[in-house]
């Protein structure tokens, strides 16, 4: 019997299918054989006088033609309890309490239907705080909302590197040189803009070397890049016009997925990205909607949508 797969996904007019690894997951799985449906997470809905969550789905086909890349059906109402065998929870972040309230609802679905990555355990794996379990091999960190702790990390470390808590794709980073000059006024900012507190971090010339994004399934290396800021930039996201280039890991590297590859299999979070800068530095562990598959396999020319759809299946 074909797989039934639901992606829960942002807009399929909207995505990027050059680059976008929830595109390429989708083009995999229907390689397979597999029934693809597509779903806004706006339109979850659970009923508790039947036990049902529900969405307001649409079956689609994809194709590699940009313009042309996807047909989608007619909607309806499906239960994904039993018109499901497996979600992927691909929406992008903010990790607010809107993605958090879906993922509990998701979570519902345990022993029926297979999440990934596992809703309860994303919710329980900030990017930004799970990665403190690994702090040995992060730089020096503060997480903090006041000024005051803010300037005497810096009285130590130097110039930083101030992010918000919960971003995503390199949004709102922002160097602060040591003199701290406008700090006290980007924490305004940082503290108007956002309740919770904020990680600060020294700003690492590494940088220039690259931030090498590694891909694990399901606790197993699987392939990775290094991402290089473009011209005039520190950055080296890929949405903030940093470019890739191939990679394989350093000794150090090698030991960081050793370290977190098991606890990353137990929880379930079958499809995770982590951030290494330098070849030493970790500083993301990405559960949320991790991406770089597309550019790992042009450079390395591997199928790792096809290692994460293999992940899927066994547990199934």
């Amino acid at each position: 019997m074909a797989l039934r797969v639901a992606v829960q996904m942002d807009p399929m007019e909207s995505i990027n299918i050059a680059g976008d690894s929830s595109f390429a997951i989708m083009l995999a799985a229907q390689a397979r054989g597999a029934q693809l449906w597509h779903y806004d997470v706006r339109t979850l809905a659970y009923d508790t006088g039947n036990g049902a969550l529900t969405a307001h789905a649409a079956p689609v086909t994809v194709q590699r033609v940009e313009g042309d890349h996807y047909t989608m059906g007619e909607h309806r109402r499906i239960d994904l309890a039993k018109d499901i065998d497996v979600i992927f929870m691909r929406q992008d972040p903010p990790f607010d309490l809107g993605y958090i309230s879906a993922a509990l609802m998701l979570d519902r679905l345990k022993g029926t239907t297979l999440v990934t990555n596992d809703p309860r355990e994303v919710i329980n794996a900030p990017e930004k705080m799970f990665v403190l379990d690994y702090a040995k091999f992060m730089p020096p960190t503060l997480i903090a909302r006041e000024l005051s702790d803010v300037r005497a990390f810096m009285e130590t470390h130097g110039a930083v590197v101030v992010k918000p808590l919960h971003g995503n794709g390199g949004k709102a980073i922002f160097k602060v040189d040591a003199d701290g000059t406008n700090i006290s006024a980007l924490f305004e900012m940082f503290n108007q803009t956002w309740p919770e507190p904020h990680m600060i971090q020294p700003f690492l010339p590494e940088v220039s070397e690259g931030d090498k994004r590694i891909v694990l399934i399901d606790g197993e290396f699987a392939g990775a890049i290094n991402r290089k800021p473009g011209e005039g930039e520190f950055r080296s996201n890929l949405a903030q016009g940093g470019y890739a280039e191939a990679a394989d890991l350093t000794a150090r590297e090698e030991e960081i997925c050793a370290a977190m590859g098991p606890e990353l299999k137990k929880r379930g979070l079958l499809f995770v990205g982590i951030d290494v800068i330098g070849g030493k530095w970790l500083t993301e562990i990405n559960v949320t909607s991790p991406t770089g598959i597309v550019a790992i396999d042009k450079f390395n020319g591997t199928d790792t949508a096809g290692k994460i759809l293999d992940a899927v299946e066994a547990r199934l």
